[in-house]
Order: structure tokens, then C-alpha cells, then sequence
């Protein structure tokens, strides 16, 4: 699959020298188009902004806020500069940009000018602290980040926001809390690992080659690209449902019949052949009744449930499950019934895991939330929250699985792979109940295809998990969820909205 590198900020500058010493690419242009770039950006973002505020610290990353300043202004923008670091103090490039500024009448304002120009100002850049930043930001620095916070003013970040650690996403003090980053060279794993802090992210690779970047220097994440989608295989004139795979759904305890449906449909909507419903024997009318396509049955427990589950090509347990001895059976005979084949565990089946934990192996997926994950690690919401690369390697460690540790910026690792996958897509809507159930259900979908359709081929599992297939997933129930959004915005979302995007996504026809 076609993972995009998320380099440690030492090697994206490693790059940005190689590139000037090696390909042909001084300095001083990579400046410039990197403030071009990011006042297109900021244009996209904001059309209507005239007057704009641009706050420039004493490295590189001051030298494209002055270049910003510059292009801005040649575009008939009006500007204020805001400088931490008087321009003869500077070096380099950045030097250079301050000097250029300068000769189109810029001045930049000390300080103490800083609450005047942020009343006037419509959009503020930010552009104080760059990648090498490793120690926490205070005094003066530390006033002015908290002054642009409190201003309320819309922030588009240069690079990354200034205050991040660019490697862990870590607030070294204070950090700027941006609407949009822009981003050059290479993508830096702090943008995925604290992406409510960066806002929208792109990135500009400012025709940086590859070959630019350290060899020793190993990715920190992937990044799965939205295109990858574009690579679905078309179905064969003769498919049939057979070859789409038949998921199982069980779940849906007394009041709870929406999470089973949901997964169920997803699962349909994702290109399963057919999926089949077992649930509380009063709900199975109820689910058919919202989705006829569904097939529902009482959920049996022991013997019959093996049999019920004898016919599955994938199995989602979890949804709506409960956490009494009706869901532990089932969770139970869906464990002892996997016999290789492919298994999503969601919602309750995961609490319940925690309670008595096994190893799993690696035809299982666990689709946790951060609570979730806090419970089936022994620790606490914050502390998976505080490195959340490392809670999904412990997950992974402990149980034998392909582990989707959901969230901003959703992160999938499983056993074959040696770092995560991170997801750029998806927007703060999704935060609403039964998201995770149609994610499990695309997630049963895509795995389904993979096993049963002779032309699929593109996600193909590796021998040892399903990593691969689990961030498709992912990605495409995050592309799904911001088609969602941009049709009729964020708030009010529902997780059932997703379902014709689901359909498009998987089709090429991505059009709000």
C-alpha cells in the first residue's frame, strides 16, 4: 500500500539541507516558495481576509513570516509584522527575507504592539517558533503565544504551531492553538499526535525529492493518502454477493439495537455481500424493519451460536453487546469460533476483554476508543492520551492483534508493521455516538473483500495480520465523515450519515 513517511523533525531539516546542497535547491528559494505556498493557503482558507497579522520569532521560521508579510502585501493584502527578534539580529535567509520586507516599506513592530495589532487584525500567522524547538517556551515568547490564544482571532501556523514539539505533539509550555498549518518538506508525526492543536494540516513538499532525506532516518508514522482510495479494484462482470463476503454482526443487548443495525449497514454500504444480524431475539424485527438488506436472527449462546456463526467469512462482536453474562458468552463463543478467520471486537467486547484478558492472535482487530484502551492497558485515559504511539504498541504487545486506537488522528499498528499508521482525515463531528460501530462495520467490509474476492488484491493482508486492511478502513470511513460534514457541517452529524458516503468513497465519487 502506498504509506507516506511522518519523519522526526531532524530529518525533515536533514532534508532541507541535503535538497540545497545536493539537488539544486538554494535556500533562499525554499523560503519563498514555502511563504508562497502558505499564503495560498491562508487565501484558500480565508478569501475574504484583507488585513492580516504576521508574528515572526529569530529563526527560519521568522524568515517565511517575513516572506508571508512580503508576498501578502504584493498581493494588495494590508500587513502588520510583529517581530520577537529585531531583524539585524537575524542570520542567513532569514536575514535576507527581514531585508526584503524591509525594502517595500515594512516595518516590524517590537512587542509591545502586539494588542493593537491583534485588534485589527482579521488573520494572524504565526510564525515565532519552527521544528527545532526542545525545551519549554517562556518570558516573553510565552506572553505572546498566550496573547494570540486570547485574541480569538483565527491562526494559520508556518510549519508547525509554535510551542509543539514537532516529534511528540507534546505543549512545551504553551502553544499556539492553530486553524491551519502549513507544512513543508516532509510531514512531522507531532501534526498527527496532536492534530487539535494544528488544525487543518497540508503539506508542501516544495519539489524536496525523497532521495533528500536521511537513508538511516526511519518514518515515525504512515500516513495513508486519500488517493489510496482511488486504487480500488472495480468488481468483475460476474461477481456475485459469494465473493463479497458474508459478515456476522453480534451484539445489540436489551436497549441497544441501533449499534448492531449501524454496524450492520455499514457493512453493506462498504461492499459486504451479505451480512446477518444476531442479536436479542425482541430486536431482530426492529433492525430488518430499518434495513430490510440485514438479516437478523436471535443470538443463541454455546453450541448454537458456532453453528449460527459457522457460515461467516468476518465476525463483529461488541456493538451494543453489554457487559453481563449474556455479552460475555457471546464475546466467548465468537473468540472460540474464529478458527483463523477474521474478527472486529468493539465497544462492550472490549470492556469485557479487559476484565479477563487473553492474547488474541493476529485474525483479530480491536477497534478501541481511548476509555477502552485505558481499561484493556490497566492505566489511565491521560496516560494513553500523553503517548498514544506507545499505548497502541502495548496494545499490539498484549494481545496479539491488529489494534485501531481511535481518535484525532486514528492510529493503526498491527504485529507485521514496525511503526503506525496515522489518519489525516476526519473532523471533530464524528465525536458523536455510534461512529465507532459503522467503523467496526467497515472494517468487517473491507476484510470480507479481501478474503473472499479473487480481484481485490489491493489491501491484501500480509501473512501476519490485518494492518492493512484495518487502516483502509479507517480512511475511508474518516473520508466518508468529512464528505458528511461539508455537505451540511459539523454539528449535528449522525453516525447513519456516513452510510452514501461510505458508498461513494469506495466508488470514486467523493462530491459533497
Amino acid at each position: 500500500m502506498p504509506f507516506v513517511p511522518v519523519y522526526r523533525a531532524a530529518a525533515v531539516r536533514a532534508a532541507d539541507l541535503a535538497a540545497q546542497r545536493d539537488h539544486g535547491l538554494p535556500g533562499r528559494e525554499l523560503m519563498r516558495a514555502a511563504a508562497a505556498a502558505a499564503l495560498t493557503d491562508l487565501q484558500g482558507r480565508w478569501p475574504n481576509a484583507r488585513h492580516l497579522l504576521v508574528v515572526c520569532g529569530a529563526g527560519n521560521n521568522g524568515g517565511d513570516g517575513y516572506d508571508v508579510a512580503t508576498l501578502a502585501r504584493a498581493a494588495g493584502l494590508c500587513v502588520s509584522l510583529v517581530a520577537l527578534a529585531a531583524p539585524e539580529h537575524l542570520s542567513g535567509d532569514a536575514l535576507l527575507a527581514a531585508q526584503d520586507w524591509q525594502a517595500t516599506g515594512g516595518v516590524a513592530l517590537p512587542a509591545a504592539e502586539l494588542p493593537a495589532a491583534l485588534a485589527a487584525a482579521e488573520i494572524v500567522v504565526d510564525a515565532l517558533l519552527g521544528t527545532g524547538l526542545s525545551r519549554p517556551v517562556v518570558g516573553a515568547w510565552a506572553e505572546v503565544i498566550e496573547a494570540v490564544n486570547a485574541a480569538g482571532k483565527p491562526v494559520l501556523s508556518i510549519d508547525v504551531p509554535s510551542g509543539m514539539d514537532a516529534n511528540s505533539g507534546a505543549v512545551l509550555g504553551t502553544a499556539v492553538r492553530a486553524e491551519f498549518t502549513s507544512t513543508f518538506v516532509g510531514w512531522k508525526a507531532g501534526l498527527f499526535l496532536n492534530p487539535g492543536l494544528a488544525g487543518q494540516v497540508r503539506l508542501h513538499t516544495l519539489d524536496v525529492p525523497l532521495a533528500a532525506f536521511p537513508k538511516e532516518s526511519q518514518p515515525l508514522l504512515w500516513q495513508l493518502p486519500r488517493q489510496t482510495l482511488a486504487g480500488l479494484p472495480r468488481r468483475a462482470r460476474d461477481a456475485h454477493k459469494g465473493r463479497h463476503g458474508h459478515v456476522v454482526v453480534v451484539g445489540g443487548d436489551v436497549g441497544m439495537p441501533g449499534a448492531v443495525r449501524l454496524a450492520g449497514e455499514a457493512a453493506l454500504r462498504s461492499g459486504a455481500g451479505r451480512v446477518t444480524v444476531l442479536t436479542r431475539a425482541e430486536h431482530a424485527a426492529a433492525v430488518v424493519a430499518g434495513c430490510p438488506e440485514l438479516m437478523a436472527r436471535a443470538a443463541e449462546v454455546g453450541a448454537e451460536l458456532v453453528a449460527q456463526l459457522a457460515g461467516a467469512d468476518v465476525m463483529v462482536c461488541g456493538p451494543g453487546l453489554g457487559r453481563n453474562d449474556w455479552g460475555s458468552a457471546l464475546l466467548a463463543g465468537v473468540i472460540g469460533a474464529a478458527a483463523g478467520r477474521p474478527v472486529v471486537l468493539d465497544a462492550d467486547a472490549l470492556v469485557l476483554l479487559a476484565a479477563v484478558p487473553q492474547r488474541l492472535g493476529a485474525a483479530f482487530m480491536l477497534t478501541p476508543h481511548p476509555g477502552e484502551a485505558a481499561k484493556l492497558l490497566g492505566v489511565s485515559v491521560a496516560t494513553v492520551q500523553a503517548d498514544r504511539v506507545g499505548a497502541v504498541r502495548a496494545l499490539v504487545e498484549r494481545f496479539g492483534a491488529t489494534v485501531v486506537l481511535k481518535g484525532a488522528a486514528t492510529l493503526t499498528l498491527g504485529h507485521e508493521m514496525a511503526v503506525p499508521v496515522a489518519c489525516e482525515l476526519g473532523n471533530p463531528g464524528m465525536g458523536t455516538a455510534g461512529m465507532g460501530d459503522v467503523l467496526a462495520g467497515v472494517c468487517a467490509a473491507l476484510a470480507g473483500q479481501d478474503v473472499c474476492d479473487p480481484a481485490w488484491g489491493y489491501a491484501r493482508r500480509a501473512a501476519a495480520g490485518w494492518a492493512g486492511v484495518a487502516a483502509l478502513a479507517v480512511l475511508t470511513h474518516a473520508a466518508a465523515g468529512d464528505l458528511a460534514a461539508a455537505q451540511h457541517g459539523e454539528r449535528g452529524l449522525l453516525a447513519s450519515d456516513l452510510f452514501p458516503h461510505l458508498r461513494a468513497v469506495l466508488n470514486g465519487r467523493e462530491q459533497a
